[in-house]
C-alpha cells in the first residue's frame, strides 16, 4: 500500500529596503530555523511554498517596488506556484489597512514590532534565547548589527518614527554577546546601523553610550572591523571619535547624513542645526582624525528650494569635500510635517539637481582617489567577479562605497585581508596589485 508523503514547508523571505530591513528579515529566519521550519533567502530555485516579504515604505520608489513585489507573489499563489503569502516590513506598518482592502489575496499582513504574530502562522515559538543566531544574507565575513529601533527625531520629510515609533536601545551586553557569536561564525567585520546612532543609550542608560558601546565591542576578541552607520549631527557626542581614534580596529568611517547645506532647507527639514555648525563639527572630526573617510547623504528638491539652494549646497560640497556622498529626490510623504507644504519642485527638476549635485562629488571623489594611486591600503577580499578579485578599504562600506579590484595571480580566500598597491583610480572606484 502506497502511503502519501506530505510536502515540507519551505519558506522564502524577500527584503526590500536598507540594511535594517535585512536584520530583521536575518532574525525572522533565525527564528524559523529553531523551529525547525526550511527557511531561505531571496530563493532563486523557487521550489518554496510560502513567502514573506518584508517591505520598504520609506519613500514612494520604494513603496512602488514593495507593492510590485506582493502583486508578483500574489499572481504566483492565484497559478497554484505558492501556497501561502505574508507581507510585514514598513510598508505594511504604515499602510495595513488600505493594503487588507486593496490586495486581500495575501494571508496576513504584520507591522515591523509583530514578529512573533508572524511565527504563530507557522505554530512556532519566539525564542528570546537566540542572540546572534540569524540566518546572514550577507557574504559570512561581514555584517550588519542593529543597536536600536526607532527614532526621536522629527525631521519633517521622514516617516520613519511613524513606521518604527520611538527610540529603543539595545543594551551593550546584548550586543557584545551578538558580536562575539557572529566572530564565531566567521564574521570579521560588523557595520553598526540605527536610525540614530547617536542617540543610542539615551531611553536605557539615562545618557548617550555609543562611546562605551564602541570600547566594548572594540574588546571582541577576532573582530576586526567596526563601522558606523547613520550619526546624526545635532549634538554629536565627540566622543565618539575619540574611541574610533583610540581603538584600532574601530575604522576612522563615519557616515553622518546632513540632508542639506542651505540653512533655509536645514530650519525646512527641521534638521535641528545650521550650516555653520556643521562645518564646525566636521573640521573638529577632521582634527581629530585628519584621515578618517567622512560619507553623507543629501535630499534635493525639498519644498521650496530654490537655484540659491542647490548652489550653496554644490558650494559646500566643494569646500567640505566629503569622502562620499549619497543623494535622494525629496517624496512626499503623508503625515510627515512637510507634507503641509506644496511640493512645488517638478520630479525631473528633482533629477536634474541631483544629478548636478553628484557632478560636483564625482570630481571631489575621483581627486581623492587619484590621491590614493601609489599608496599601499589593508583591503578586505569581499567576492570574486569576472575573473578579478575585487575588495574594500577601512574608508569603504558595502555597496554604498568605492570597491579596489585587485589584480592577483594568486588564490585569494574570500573574507581574508590582504594589501595592495593602488596603480589607478577612477570616479568611483580604485584597483591595484597584490603587495
Amino acid at each position: 500500500m502506497k502511503t502519501k508523503t506530505i510536502k515540507r514547508d519551505k519558506v522564502n523571505i524577500i527584503t526590500l529596503g536598507c540594511s535594517k530591513n535585512m536584520v530583521d528579515s536575518e532574525v525572522l529566519s533565525g527564528q524559523l530555523l529553531a523551529n525547525e521550519i526550511d527557511t531561505v533567502h531571496e530563493n532563486e530555485k523557487r521550489d518554496h511554498n510560502i513567502v514573506i516579504i518584508n517591505t520598504c515604505g520609506f519613500i514612494e520608489k520604494a513603496k512602488e517596488e514593495s507593492i510590485n513585489t506582493i502583486l508578483e507573489n500574489v499572481d504566483l499563489k492565484k497559478r497554484g506556484k505558492l501556497d501561502k503569502v505574508f507581507v510585514t516590513g514598513c510598508l505594511s506598518e504604515r499602510y495595513k489597512s488600505n493594503l487588507e482592502k486593496e490586495i486581500p489575496e495575501v494571508d496576513a499582513y504584520f507591522g515591523t514590532m509583530e514578529l512573533p504574530g508572524i511565527l504563530k502562522q507557522f505554530e512556532a515559538d519566539y525564542k528570546g534565547e537566540l542572540i546572534g543566531e540569524r540566518m546572514l544574507s550577507t557574504p559570512q565575513h561581514y555584517a550588519y548589527m542593529k543597536i536600536s529601533e526607532g527614532c526621536n527625531r522629527t525631521c519633517s520629510f521622514c516617516a520613519i518614527p511613524l513606521m518604527r515609533g520611538q527610540h529603543v536601545s539595545r543594551s551593550i551586553e546584548s550586543l557584545v554577546e551578538e558580536a562575539t557569536k557572529l566572530v564565531q561564525r566567521g564574521v570579521k567585520e560588523v557595520m553598526l546601523i540605527a536610525q540614530e546612532l547617536t542617540y543610542y543609550g539615551l531611553d536605557i542608560y539615562k545618557r548617550r553610550e555609543l562611546p562605551k558601546l564602541l570600547h566594548a565591542l572594540a574588546d571582541v576578541k577576532g573582530l576586526e572591523w567596526i563601522r558606523l552607520h547613520y550619526a546624526y549631527p545635532s549634538k554629536f557626542p565627540l566622543e565618539i571619535i575619540d574611541a574610533m581614534k583610540e581603538r584600532d580596529n574601530i575604522c576612522n568611517y563615519l557616515d553622518m547624513p546632513l540632508q542639506h547645506a542651505s540653512n533655509n532647507m536645514l530650519k525646512a527639514m527641521k534638521r535641528q542645526i545650521t550650516r555653520e555648525e556643521m562645518e564646525d563639527l566636521v573640521g573638529e572630526i577632521r582634527r581629530r582624525i585628519p584621515d578618517i573617510c567622512l560619507r553623507t547623504t543629501l535630499i534635493a528638491g525639498f519644498p521650496g528650494e530654490t537655484r540659491d539652494d542647490v548652489e550653496e549646497l554644490k558650494g559646500f560640497l566643494q569646500k567640505m569635500r566629503f569622502d562620499r556622498v549619497g543623494i535622494f529626490t525629496y517624496s512626499h510623504e503623508e503625515q510627515t510635517s512637510a507634507h503641509d507644504l506644496v511640493d512645488d519642485v517638478p520630479e525631473e527638476e528633482k533629477e536634474a539637481r541631483a544629478q548636478e549635485i553628484m557632478e560636483v562629488q564625482q570630481d571631489i571623489s575621483l581627486e581623492k582617489n587619484n590621491e590614493k594611486v601609489g599608496k599601499t591600503f589593508k583591503v578586505m577580499v569581499d567576492k570574486r567577479e569576472s575573473g578579478r578579485y575585487i575588495g574594500r578599504t577601512a574608508f569603504d562600506s558595502v555597496e554604498v562605497d568605492n570597491e579596489v579590484i585587485i589584480n592577483s595571480d594568486k588564490k585569494l580566500i574570500i573574507g581574508d585581508f590582504v594589501n595592495v598597491k593602488i596603480t589607478k583610480a577612477f570616479d568611483y572606484d580604485i584597483e591595484g596589485e597584490l603587495v
